[in-house]
């Protein structure tokens, strides 16, 4: 009985870290880029969206798709390392093992 209760507090106490650092991932930032620079998107760690820099000399009235698909792959780009930051800052909690749902 006595393993059983050190097992359960331990697991709370890790809940409790792993809490701690999902909060913490609201703070940290990652940066995805498009364009060789002249697109960057600034997503958290909650992946959103906290800034958006179009450098002028990428804005065209005449291509105006092509923007967009400035625009869209900076987001794929940051999102993409929200999911990395993530992964990495979670990863200590399980190994490495993916855990549908945890996160």
């Amino acid at each position: 009985m006595k393993n059983m209760q050190q097992m359960m507090k331990q697991v709370k106490k890790m809940q409790e870290e792993m809490q701690k650092a999902q909060e913490g991932l609201k703070e940290k930032t990652v940066e995805g880029s498009a364009g060789g620079g002249a697109v960057l998107v600034t997503v958290d760690g909650h992946k959103q969206v906290k800034g958006i820099v179009i450098k002028p000399e990428v804005v065209d009235p005449d291509d105006v798709d092509m923007l967009q698909d400035l625009v869209l792959a900076a987001v794929n780009d940051a999102m993409r390392k929200a999911d990395e930051l993530m992964n990495q800052e979670m990863g200590r909690f399980t190994g490495g093992m993916k855990i549908p749902g945890l996160f």
